[in-house]
């Protein structure tokens, strides 16, 4: 009946088994990432997640933006100060537009843009001859493209200027965006003859080929572009800098001084990425430079498609296996970490130097849900090898052994190892007798043996020892394993001690059973032999079965000292590397030498005995030496005086006279 700490199911040796849960474990990881990929290739194709990839290029394109490009376009704003200025309610008579066209195409503007929408003929006709008359194949009037969407049906509406401006030849730019979901402006308007595209014509700078994912790139928040009032344009050489648009674009339209807010809105005015760090809109006439720049210099930014994005999220998952392959710990954490960033920042690097965005969220979110959910997974099956190693053990080592040797089960070394261990034997004396005086009745012998076995394997629990077996009515034990234990010898014979003392309260609980039933008293008596000696400690037995356990020669000793205590009249005796260990503890005696079963060399014996003075001891250390020598006879004096003087050991004396002449 050995201690059954661990049992293994299959005749595969133990590193067998090792390899079959780490491959089990990898098997287990594969499809873990399988399934976070799928999850999320599927995840990507909803709305809530498009969002949350378009945020994160909010955040991205918008750290450390490019400059802005040199020449481009210049803003003149309809702003708080030209209308003081102005002193007109807006709308402002169309012949003040036609005034503002002709001082720009004097200063050399290259290309004019009105931002503002003429698609009625104004209240007084003649404003609208005098724009006519200053419109030119240099200006490009802003129109309008309008979905209504019906029960019946969606429809476009598209708004044009009026006929008789684009006789002048004046082109029509079509200025609306699109907005994402969540209200903000990213993409590049797919228009032909949008607004800036039609500026890029009329410059000679033909825009680039887009892609129909293309996002906007944009350079700063609110007012980064160049941006003078409606009023100073009006007198640039009074107000401006001499050249100041001289072969440059001309963007007109509102723009108010200070940027609106989100939360309260303004006219021809749009959320942009750099909203989510100013919180601030930027005016229409602004979004058009910049999608001007563009499409002119190819800086938009081409969404990957779902396949990128399904690639992205797979190189996560296969990122996270290879950090957790292993195992998982502490140091997974600062692994994760330095991963995360180097997603973001590949995502980064793409975005800025292939002008490509893929965003991180897929691969973040694969990275993570694989990594946490492996470690999950760890944790549940280092909780489980826990309790699994915490009832193993519990019935064989202390409570305290068992806490840590659940925290750290590395401290336990499987298949053996050399280890120097205090073993100690306990066997009942008679037990036969007993047996057969209990054979019809084995529920009360099993009962007895129980009461007996209790309180003698709580003693060596709570010493630190570990219960090697139990073999009918006899108890093996072990100090110094598993764990370290520098003072094993003197917690073996304590704890040998300890359980005299047990068994003498048992048989005065059975003596009062007795006398209560009118029973006949049982008497029990045992013998203990403790050895000190190296040992191999570990697992041992079988493929299939294997027990926690000891071997060598110490541990065969330590069996027969149990069995020779009988014959020296003590309860306990102890090999000579145990006694000399526990000698500072406790009062040990040298009762004689022999030579054991098995055994050739002669191998001394010792008992502990109650503490005494040293008197006594120096005359029981003379008898052991007369013995040895020869020379101690039956009628020796010290025999009478030791009896008196360490009664402990009367019975020793009293077998020792009847052997010798």
């Amino acid at each position: 009946m050995g201690t059954r700490l661990f049992q293994q199911a299959s005749a595969r040796p133990p590193y067998a088994t090792a390899e079959r849960r780490r491959s089990k474990r990898r098997l287990g990881l594969l499809a873990l990432a399988v399934v976070v990929v799928a999850l999320l290739s599927v995840a990507s194709l909803t709305s809530p997640f498009s969002l949350a990839e378009l945020r994160s290029f909010d955040y991205l394109s918008t750290f450390s933006p490019p400059p802005l490009p040199k020449d481009g376009p210049v803003i003149v704003a309809i702003d708080e100060p030209s209308m003081a200025d102005i002193g007109t309610q807006w709308p402002w008579p169309r012949a003040l537009h036609a005034r503002l066209i002709g001082a720009l195409r004097t200063a050399g503007a290259k290309v004019i843009g009105i931002d503002v929408i003429f698609a009625e003929p104004s209240s007084a006709p003649e404003n609208d001859i005098t724009l006519a008359a200053a419109l030119g194949p240099d200006v490009v009037l802003a129109g309008d493209e309008t979905l209504i969407e019906t029960p019946q049906a969606d429809q476009f509406v598209r708004t044009e200027p009026l006929a008789a401006f684009v006789e002048r030849g004046a082109r029509t730019g079509i200025a609306s965006v699109h907005l994402s979901g969540d209200g903000t402006l990213r993409q590049v308007p797919g228009y032909g003859d949008g607004f800036a595209a039609q500026l890029a014509a009329v410059a000679g700078r033909p825009k680039q080929p887009i892609s129909g994912t293309a996002l906007l790139q944009t350079f700063g928040p609110a007012r980064t572009y160049p941006t003078v009032s409606y009023y100073q344009a009006l007198d640039p050489g009074q107000f401006l800098p001499d050249g100041f648009f001289r072969d440059r674009v001309v963007i007109v339209g509102l723009s108010l001084q200070n940027a609106p807010t989100l939360k309260a809105g303004g006219a021809d005015a749009f959320a942009t990425p750099f909203t989510v760090r100013t919180g601030h809109l930027v005016a229409g006439a602004e979004i058009q430079a910049t999608i001007f720049d563009n499409i002119t210099r190819s800086l938009f930014i081409s969404k990957g498609g779902h396949g990128a994005v399904i690639a992205a999220i797979a190189f996560g998952a296969l990122l996270a296996g290879g950090v957790v392959f292993r195992a998982t710990g502490w140091a997974t954490t600062a692994m994760s970490l330095a991963v995360l960033v180097l997603l973001i920042g590949a995502s980064y690097a793409l975005l800025r130097l292939g002008h490509i965005f893929i965003s991180p969220i897929g691969p973040v979110l694969a990275y993570l849900s694989v990594v946490s959910s492996q470690a999950a997974l760890d944790y549940a099956t280092e909780r489980r090898s826990r309790r699994n190693i915490t009832r193993a053990f519990s019935r064989y080592l202390s409570p305290a052994l068992v806490a840590r040797l659940a925290d750290d089960p590395s401290q336990l070394k499987l298949g053996g190892e050399r280890r120097t261990l205090t073993i100690l034997f306990c066997d009942v004396r008679g037990f036969t007798t007993i047996s057969e005086g209990l054979k019809d009745d084995p529920e009360q012998l099993t009962a007895l043996i129980n009461r007996l076995l209790t309180p003698l394997s709580d003693i060596v629990l709570e010493s630190g020892g570990t219960i090697d077996k139990y073999i009918g009515d006899c108890l093996m034990a072990f100090w110094n394993a598993p764990f370290d234990d520098p003072r094993h010898a003197s917690h073996a014979v304590g704890a040998a001690l300890q359980m005299l003392e047990a068994i003498e309260r048992l048989n005065e609980d059975l003596r009062r059973e007795a006398a209560e039933t009118g029973t006949e008293t049982r008497v029990l008596k045992i013998g203990i032999g403790i050895n000190t000696g190296d040992c191999v400690v570990g697992n041992m037995g079988s493929t299939r079965r294997f027990d926690y356990s000891v071997l060598g020669d110490a541990v065969n000793l330590a069996s027969r000292l149990e069995g020779e205590s009988k014959n020296y009249g003590v309860p306990l005796l102890l090999g000579e590397r145990t006694a000399s260990l526990s000698a500072a503890d406790f009062t040990i005696a040298e009762l004689d030498s022999i030579t054991v079963k098995g055994r050739t060399t002669l191998s001394p014996i010792f008992t502990v005995v109650p503490a005494t003075g040293s008197a006594p001891l120096e005359t029981h250390r003379h008898l052991i030496a007369a013995k040895y020598a020869g020379s101690l006879t039956a009628s020796s004096p010290a025999f009478a005086e030791l009896e008196r003087t360490i009664p402990h050991l009367a019975g020793y004396y009293r077998l020792l006279r009847t052997r010798l002449p």
